[in-house]
């Protein structure tokens, strides 16, 4: 996108490129969404990035009007295959705050200073400056939405010093932390602002253009393994939970089905460069050059309802990252509706059903061992071998098991061979890992199909352009094939009920 794009997405506060890049003011010193409700500035104050961190490391503010830190993330990071893509999937899971700069570089492959060039001369920020962005994000939520004490929110938000805490926080949302949390936004009732972690922590998850909640909630449904997940309610109002294995405890999670803050609304004619997000139905502009936004009705977006409780404070990052594969939160529907909608087989289908999404999953290896052992079998590995959880919630009681426990529990057969692969490192599948080196020791294995290695792929590795081997998915899909087969599978399904 060039500066002319991204000043009329500005100028008509498009709620559809928030997370795609932020806008900064010089003559205030504080940067924004794209969809800030503030008055448009000239454009000759403007600055743009590419992520908050660069933003923030320039020196602006975080606005306190629209709150550009919560905004959903870009969906370019989970379609590059390449070291910055795999980067950023990366310190978004917590690994920078984990293992430091030196343990990034290690999973990616790179010397520490390769990898500070590459994302430097990408998105304007190494990978120091995006991890503390995403502290202070964590830090701001735990302020605003528990009863903590800020010294241990300090720490529980990744930071090494109360100090350091502070500057931070003072640097990026230009009030103490006292006064972060005193401007707690009112609407959530007083349980926000009073909730301790063992009642669970109550977040937003956001997401940007429509959201089609029911065909989530549906699959996690029919996948759901007894003792590690339940969905429980009425279609529409379902809520779906789950335990979790994170870095430092374990925790339990919980998303609701309906879709809040989404609305419908016409867009303004936004010019859009070639590469871009335009929304569904795009048409060429008055006159030749960058195409146009659609002129019919569009979703502005909103969010899922969450609720997460840990055990250790500090797998909160970690523990909104997975929640947000899982459910696939960042992607961009606009983009992907538009080259699906090109397709006269998939039209009606993208018509149908605006936003479907292409579910991810919580945790990588589970969703390995799961896509290989089957719905039954999975139940069977939880109840022997699965963690117990020191304090049940209800039917979840377990954690599954990990690849090291199945290995040694379960060596022989297929299973034995996958889980021995994850357990000693030669098949990785975390949120760094290289899609094409991991489907090359995937189909290495014995017992493992091409069909079973493609789901792997899809769910575990986030890969949005997946075709199963045989479907008759053509390369025009290209690069969203895996959403492709979304629409095809809901309507095969909608097409046999119907029967």
């Amino acid at each position: 996108m060039d500066e002319e794009t991204r000043y009329e997405a500005v100028r008509s506060r498009d709620a559809r490129f928030d997370g795609e890049f932020f806008f900064a003011v010089e003559t205030t010193g504080i940067y924004c969404r794209p969809s800030c409700p503030a008055v448009t500035p000239k454009r000759r104050n403007v600055r743009y990035y590419t992520t908050a961190a660069a933003a923030q490391s320039s020196g602006f503010r975080a606005c306190r009007r629209c709150r550009p830190d919560a905004v959903p993330g870009s969906a370019e990071w989970n379609v590059r295959a390449d070291v910055v893509g795999r980067a950023m999937r990366m310190i978004g899971d917590g690994v920078v705050d984990r293992e430091g700069v030196g343990g990034l570089a290690l999973r990616l492959g790179y010397s520490a200073r390769q990898v500070q060039r590459q994302l430097t001369a990408e998105v304007g920020a190494g990978p120091v400056a995006l991890a503390r962005a995403q502290r202070a994000h964590a830090a701001r939520v735990l302020l605003q939405t528990t009863g903590l004490p800020i010294t241990e929110i300090a720490f529980a938000a990744g930071f090494a010093s109360v100090r350091q805490f502070n500057d931070t926080i003072r640097a990026v949302y230009a009030s103490t932390p006292s006064e972060v949390r005193a401007a707690a936004p009112r609407g959530g009732g007083p349980s926000r602002r009073t909730a301790t972690p063992s009642a669970g922590i109550a977040l937003r998850l956001a997401h940007r253009g429509a959201y089609q909640a029911d065909a989530v909630f549906d699959l996690l449904a029919h996948e759901a393994v007894p003792g590690i997940e339940e969905v429980s309610g009425n279609p529409g109002g379902r809520t779906y939970r789950r335990t979790l294995r994170l870095p430092y405890g374990t925790g339990i999670v919980a998303v609701d089905e309906r879709v809040r803050g989404q609305r419908v609304v016409s867009p303004f004619r936004v010019p859009v460069a070639v590469g871009a997000a335009p929304g569904p139905g795009a048409e060429p502009g008055p006159e030749p050059g960058p195409r146009t936004a659609s002129d019919h009705a569009a979703h502005s977006g909103g969010w899922l309802d969450a609720r997460i409780q840990l055990t250790d404070l500090r797998d909160l990052t970690t523990a909104v990252q997975r929640l947000r594969r899982l459910f696939d939160l960042d992607a961009d529907p606009y983009a992907v509706d538009e080259r699906l909608a090109a397709d006269p087989r998939l039209a009606p289908l993208v018509a149908a059903r605006p936003g479907l999404r292409s579910p991810g999953t919580a945790d990588p290896d589970e969703l390995a061992v799961r896509a290989l052992a089957g719905r039954a079998e999975s139940e069977r590995l939880v109840r022997r071998h699965g963690k117990a959880l020191d304090s049940p919630c209800g039917t979840l009681t377990h954690v599954f098991p990990e690849p090291g426990v199945l290995a040694q529990a379960e060596p022989d057969g297929p299973l034995g061979a996958l889980t021995a692969a994850l357990a000693d490192g030669a098949l990785r599948l975390d949120a760094g890992a290289d899609r094409d080196d991991a489907q090359e020791a995937l189909l290495a294995l014995p017992g493992m199909d091409g069909r079973t290695a493609a789901v792997i792929r899809t769910r575990a590795l986030g890969d949005p352009d997946v075709a199963p081997p045989g479907g008759d998915v053509p390369d025009t899909w290209r690069p969203w094939r895996s959403y492709a087969v979304q629409h095809l599978r809901i309507a095969s399904e909608s097409e046999r009920e119907a029967l």
